[in-house]
């Protein structure tokens, strides 16, 4: 009987090591819908990982969870674009260094007939003023991401009270950026998205990016590691390896040249 267990104790032993020896390194990186959705990802982390072996799993949700996320220890390097946000992430001790890392804008799009006449507008803030004044419709994400934060903080310069205009002209969807231009498509209707994410959407029909190169409309990237003297299964060797890789001259490289319809999606920035 000894020996059986003991078989089976060396058996079990022998799995786990095994296990644990295929499944490699690994981390978790909680990021944006955008930096997913664009295909980034599936573009720089194969060759992150050809370079470390380190396998990387993304968790892709609006800036606000994945910042909320990444509160609870659940991650290992976070990826986010909302600056003033990700400062307060480390200034209260949850993260532990903050680095640019890319940027691109964000831009504002509608239908070709353009209502609102946001055209001939010469900056965000007076494009949405416009479309307020004009009760256009206007879809929002409504979900605490990176775009929606900026989105708000850009109608409060334009001294908009879009809280009272909700459900009105003013429409918030509580879904992703992709979901959102289907729906501002289908209604015929504006809506602000990142660049990339215009890039990458398939349901454009004839929709038109009507105001861009503001530089309101700025949308800088930033990467950080979870701070590990709070959450304690943060990886600190895989995080930091990912993030001196990201802002290393090869991986800022790969991020410029990233493409798509022969249009780069992101701009490396690392200092």
């Amino acid at each position: 009987m000894n020996s059986l267990l003991a078989r089976i104790s060396f058996a079990v032993s022998l799995m786990i090591v095994t296990l644990t020896t295929d499944a490699g390194q690994s981390l978790i990186l909680q990021s944006t819908t955008s930096t997913a959705n664009s295909g980034l990802y599936d573009y720089l982390l194969p060759k992150f990982k050809q370079d470390s072996g380190i396998d990387i799993n993304v968790v892709a949700v609006g800036t606000g969870q994945a910042i909320k996320n990444a509160q609870n220890c659940d991650g290992d390097v976070l990826l986010v674009h909302a600056k003033s946000a990700e400062e307060k992430f480390i200034a209260n001790g949850y993260g532990v260094e903050r680095f640019d890392v890319m940027y691109n804008d964000f831009v504002l799009v509608g239908p070709p007939a353009d209502p609102a006449a946001i055209r001939s507008s010469r900056s965000a803030i007076s494009s949405l003023q416009k479309i307020a004044e004009t009760k256009s419709i206007f879809l929002s994400r409504g979900d605490n991401s990176g775009t929606y934060k900026k989105e708000l903080s850009l109608w409060a310069d334009a001294g908009v009270d879009v809280a009272s205009a909700n459900g009105n002209w003013y429409r918030e969807t509580g879904s992703g950026m992709g979901a959102t231009l289907n729906v501002t498509v289908e209604m015929n209707a504006y809506t602000m998205t990142d660049r990339g994410t215009w890039i990458s959407f398939g349901n454009k029909q004839d929709f038109e990016i009507l105001l861009s190169s503001d530089e309101n409309l700025f949308n800088q990237y930033g990467v950080m590691m979870v701070n590990p003297e709070r959450c304690q299964k943060v990886d600190v060797t895989s995080a930091q390896t990912f993030i001196d890789w990201l802002l290393s001259e090869k991986g800022q490289g790969l991020i410029a040249g990233y493409k798509l319809r022969g249009e780069q999606l992101f701009f490396p920035n690392a200092k």
